[in-house]
């Protein structure tokens, strides 16, 4: 999601929840997104995704971002749609893992922990790195149309 203040541009990004990155910020950041299955539409299930991880519901004409391999080698295909939302009334769901290992107890995360809106120049250091190309795609596409 990407919103326009003026003659800026703002993206929004979530930080995933859980322990392993509770104390990381730069670098750490994502868009919304999951794993969709053969035969799945993804699109459907980037919105599908981004409402578990928000709660908010995606409306507008969504822009193909095209794809990328991240650094694990998980492929990401993104779209970016015009619109706002309030970090702070964010709800994602939850996953559960066994917290501290070996520990026998199972812990309940969000699976985003917050989101944040950032300029293109602010997005670049907090968003993972591998992540980075959808953020000159963005640009160039709003670019491109005004």
């Amino acid at each position: 999601m990407y919103r326009r203040l003026g003659p800026g541009l703002e993206l929004l990004l979530v930080h995933p929840g859980g322990p392993f990155w509770k104390k990381r910020d730069a670098g750490a950041w994502s868009i919304p997104k999951g794993e969709y299955a053969p035969g799945e539409d993804p699109l459907a299930v980037a919105a599908r995704e981004f409402e578990e991880e928000t709660g908010a519901r995606l409306r507008g004409e969504f822009q193909p971002l095209g794809e990328l391999v991240q650094k694990g080698g998980k492929i990401v295909t993104a779209w970016a749609v015009e619109g706002d939302l309030d970090p702070a009334a964010i709800r994602s769901n939850t996953f559960e893992i066994e917290w501290p290992p070996k520990s026998g107890r199972w812990a309940t995360f969000p699976e985003v922990d917050r989101a944040g809106w950032f300029s293109p120049e602010q997005a670049r250091e907090k968003i993972l790195p591998s992540q980075s190309p959808f953020i000159a795609r963005l640009e160039e596409r709003i670019v491109s149309s005004e």
